[in-house]
């Protein structure tokens, strides 16, 4: 969990074995964000960047227009949950990114949203 400006960035990651073909080396993830404005002033959510690396090293960036075709605008207190997914050739990685925020008087800030790991459960040790 992290807070950058007053926005507080909680994540939840699952691994989702249907989906997955491990012997095509593609393992399905899911992630659900939940963003909270802990500050006195709402923010709008403008953009999105994610930096998506598997355990080779591979690395892939995502960027683009709010989240799951949403730009929620959160008043002091409001939180904002979503459900994405990420596909990885490994059975284990990790995302990091962050959110280009607007605040209610236009100043722009970003939301960093700190490394989390994408595994398949008892792959790490």
């Amino acid at each position: 969990m992290t807070e950058i400006n007053n926005i507080n960035i909680q994540v939840d990651t699952n691994y989702l074995e249907s989906q997955s073909i491990p012997e095509n080396d593609q393992y399905v993830f899911s992630y659900t964000i939940t963003i909270e404005n802990t500050g006195s002033n709402a923010a709008t959510l403008l953009d999105r960047h994610w930096i998506i690396t598997d355990s080779n090293g591979k690395v892939e960036e995502v960027r683009g227009e709010g989240v799951v075709g949403e730009r929620p605008k959160l008043k002091p207190g409001d939180a904002f949950q979503y459900t994405s997914g990420a596909v990885l050739e490994t059975a284990t990685g990790c995302m990091e990114g962050e959110y280009l925020m607007m605040s209610e008087d236009n100043e722009h800030f970003m939301a960093l949203i700190p490394a989390f790991t994408l595994a398949v459960p008892n792959k790490l040790h």
